[in-house]
């Protein structure tokens, strides 16, 4: 089974994680990981690619790189807050897609195909890394084609704005693939 523990990074302030954001990373890296990793992805943000260090740091695999997977996040997040704030606090994704049904549905289909390029990298048995952005983490899995049947109830997951743990959206099963959505909140 290939596996894809996929979190949101933590609290940031532009591109940079927050004092509080790297305080969060930290307790992320001590309770929430699953070493080890075969990869580290990073949608070229810094604020996730700094997140993954840290978590990278933690599980003392410094020697893997982190790799960029630029498909995994997406070119109009000015769009995403708009559709987020329209939908109202504490949105989910189907919130959201009722009011920009096209952002979701054309987001969705391509980052699920860069998460599948995240896949493809993985040998059999591999477990890789990824620090992506909400609500696009659940984009992401909802796309991926591999995933798709299984991923249908993270749809209406608990909107992050309203969770007070780090308990993970679940894991999306479909064959020998497995994703593990986590958006902490600290």
């Amino acid at each position: 089974m290939k596996t894809v523990d996929l979190f949101r990074h933590t609290d940031n302030d532009g591109d940079a994680l927050t004092p509080a954001g790297v305080a969060a990373a930290e307790q992320v890296a001590r309770e929430e990981l699953t070493p080890p990793y075969h990869a580290f992805v990073s949608t070229g943000a810094a604020r996730a690619t700094q997140m993954l260090e840290i978590l990278r740091r933690a599980v003392n695999q410094d020697e893997v790189p982190i790799l960029e997977e630029a498909g995994l996040r997406s070119f109009v997040e000015e769009r995403w807050r708009d559709a987020a704030k329209a939908a109202g606090k504490g949105a989910d994704l189907e919130a959201i897609r009722d009011r920009d049904p096209d952002l979701v549905d054309h987001e969705s289909a391509l980052l699920g195909q860069a998460l599948e390029r995240v896949f493809e990298r993985l040998p059999d048995g591999a477990r890789a890394l990824v620090v992506g952005h909400s609500p696009t983490n659940v984009a992401t899995a909802c796309g991926s084609s591999r995933t798709r049947a299984a991923t249908r109830s993270a749809r209406s997951s608990v909107p992050p704005e309203s969770r007070t743990d780090s308990t993970p959206h679940g894991g999306l099963h479909a064959g020998s693939r497995q994703i593990e959505c986590r958006l902490p909140y600290y």
